[in-house]
């Protein structure tokens, strides 16, 4: 066991550690590097920042749609393809594509679509529509962001809830249909309840990602999180509060912060989903 050790000691204990000295100290960057103990004066500055709480709010929102829309629609996706449909081999690479492309290409390739003279504004226009400054509205800046990752991570759940899918017992089905249960109430009262530990671990993976945004919203907002703040999320502002302000301390006391509220999330799911019979 001593590799695994060293290795988890090295990248994920020492870095936590690591944090934890940072979150109490003022650090100075510039020149020689210096650490001024100051408490918990990190801390009692998430309460001050009025941009921790947009972008507590921001990431809550984003979690709140997405989650359970990328959930919905992998399951739905899941159950089309388990379905026996024509074709299935060359659907299932065709909703999976998505998911191998890279984030940064994805959102390169919606900002043109939500650009002014872009694709969205083009069609409304060929169809008589207004168009719209779909990027520059902070009410629909976030939205955008929002419906690129539940079209681009719904695939990768939806291989998750297809293998769970095959693997549920065809004779209980079976068993369902010689009692006179049509195929709704067989989804509803056998497939559903057999997915819950599947959704337990879909839904926390998540909450998990979703919580931590940041390549899509920096892309979008070129690093500032507007148009207003509308597209600040918390793991933008920790980048922004060492890379911009230099201030490691106070970014350590907002990751810290994330790290709470993405832990209580998640003992939350558990209870709801009975994750301790998993």
């Amino acid at each position: 066991m001593t590799p695994t050790i060293l290795v988890l000691g090295t990248f994920v204990v020492l870095p936590i550690l690591w944090a934890v000295f940072l979150s109490f100290h003022k650090v100075q960057l510039l020149g020689s590097i210096k650490y001024e103990f100051i408490g918990f004066r990190n801390f009692t500055r998430l309460v001050e920042d009025e941009r921790v709480w947009i972008a507590l709010r921001n990431t809550a929102q984003y979690v709140a749609i997405v989650v359970p829309s990328q959930t919905v629609l992998a399951l739905i996706l899941a159950v089309t393809l388990n379905s026996g449909i024509r074709g299935k081999n060359w659907w299932r690479i065709l909703y999976f594509l998505p998911t191998v492309t890279s984030s940064a290409v994805l959102t390169l390739i919606f900002m043109w679509i939500y650009n002014t003279n872009g694709l969205l504004n083009d069609f409304l226009a060929f169809v008589g529509l207004p168009t719209y400054n779909w990027l520059g509205d902070p009410a629909v800046a976030l939205k955008g962001i929002m419906l690129m990752n539940i079209w681009s991570t719904a695939p990768f759940y939806m291989v998750i809830y297809l293998a769970a899918l095959q693997d549920i017992p065809r004779s209980l089905y079976e068993a369902a249909e010689l009692d006179g249960a049509n195929g709704w109430q067989q989804f509803v009262h056998i497939t559903i309840p057999m997915l819950r530990p599947v959704t337990f671990f879909v839904i926390t993976m998540g909450v998990i990602g979703t919580f931590q945004l940041f390549d899509q919203s920096y892309i979008f907002s070129n690093g500032t999180g507007g148009p207003n703040n509308a597209t600040l999320t918390v793991v933008l502002l920790i980048y922004q509060a060492v890379f911009r302000n230099l201030q490691m301390g106070y970014a350590a006391a907002i990751a810290f912060l994330l790290a709470a509220v993405i832990i209580v999330v998640t003992v939350v799911q558990r209870r709801f989903f009975g994750g301790e019979k998993i």
